[in-house]
């Protein structure tokens, strides 16, 4: 048997993915699996064992028509001849990939779980999926489970590979800043997700002088003005700034104490982890994309009288994210309470 897996991107959803990953493998064990991504957010699933391949693709490019290297990832597909092709995106561009791949079954999503609900007519069968909330992890799980009549684990499993380079990454970052560190990251995708750089500065402040607590604050080389803006509102600066590749980042936050960050990858990565989580949530839905661990916490505004949890990427009110460092200082501390690891 075949199997396509459509999950393009973004980082954070490619992670939301791997438990289905796993129990797609864990059942049809000499299928062969193939996953289709965008470049961005590849990186994730180099070297994954249970992957038979990886194709990457630039859907911007077929759209143009000019891009080869992605019209040649469609003939990739094409040669695969997928039995069954899994679309975990819900987008028309997703649907299409799909189609092209030329799987006689495509799976998706119904209507009203679509984020394009046209897509479904590029699709064969489409997955109903219970109102309410549920996490997306949940949601990617119900999709296989329908389509391919796998077992939902109880406990979700990320199959992330790393090497020594990933680990030696992090190993130097930890000889500098010591044992007990937290990770603060200020960056996200939408401008709606950020809080204040500033108010990282003052967090910071706040794990050191009541804590004992060092802080690395890490983001991409592009989003290295947010870290600066960070240190530059320190009074303590005890803080390191660091630019990890994603997988040097993925060994670093297994080291730490404990992770602070919006809706971003980094954020999917520590929980994927394991390690203690506190998620500043605005224009999306924690119980949505956030952690799926109860001991993790939220610290959300819900006194507002604009539409909360709206995905807009662009605000003119912009209050949702208005959170004072106190709270997000408590959140931090009523985590590490309940936390196994020991600070010292």
């Amino acid at each position: 048997m075949k199997i396509l897996i459509v999950k393009l991107g973004s980082i954070g959803d490619v992670i939301h993915t791997l438990p289905s990953l796993v129990a797609i493998r864990r059942k049809f064990q000499e299928a062969r699996i193939s996953w289709v991504v965008e470049k961005k957010a590849s990186e994730i699933l180099h070297g994954n064992r249970l992957l038979d391949d990886l194709i990457i693709i630039n859907t911007a490019g077929i759209r143009r028509l000019k891009d080869f290297s992605s019209l040649r990832s469609i003939f990739e597909l094409c040669k695969i001849k997928p039995d069954v092709a899994l679309d975990f995106q819900g987008l028309l561009k997703s649907a299409l990939v799909a189609k092209l791949s030329g799987a006689e079954r495509r799976y998706g999503f119904s209507k009203n779980a679509l984020r394009e609900p046209e897509s479904r007519f590029l699709l064969t069968d489409l997955v109903e999926i219970p109102n309410g909330k549920i996490h997306v992890i949940r949601k990617n799980l119900l999709l296989a489970e329908k389509a391919l009549g796998v077992s939902v684990p109880e406990v979700f499993e990320f199959p992330i590979e790393t090497d020594s380079s990933h680990q030696k990454e992090a190993e130097e970052i930890i000889s500098k800043v010591g044992e007990n560190f937290a990770i603060l990251n200020p960056a996200g995708g939408w401008k709606t997700k950020l809080w204040d750089a500033e108010n990282f500065g003052a967090l910071a402040d706040r794990l050191w002088e009541e804590l004992g607590l060092k802080s690395v604050v890490t983001t991409a080389k592009d989003e290295s003005f947010l870290a600066q803006r960070v240190l530059q509102n320190s009074k303590s600066r005890m803080i390191m700034l660091a630019n990890p590749s994603l997988k040097g980042f993925y060994e670093l936050v297994k080291r730490a104490s404990i992770y602070v960050g919006g809706d971003t990858g980094p954020t999917h990565l520590a929980i994927a982890a394991n390690t203690p989580v506190v998620g500043i949530f605005g224009p999306t839905e924690w119980w949505r994309n956030g952690s799926f661990r109860s001991e993790d916490i939220c610290v959300e505004r819900t006194d507002i009288n604009c539409r909360t949890n709206c995905h807009r990427r662009v605000c003119n009110n912009w209050i949702c994210m208005d959170i004072s460092v106190d709270r997000v200082f408590d959140a931090v501390k009523r985590r590490l309470k309940v936390a196994s690891r020991k600070i010292t």
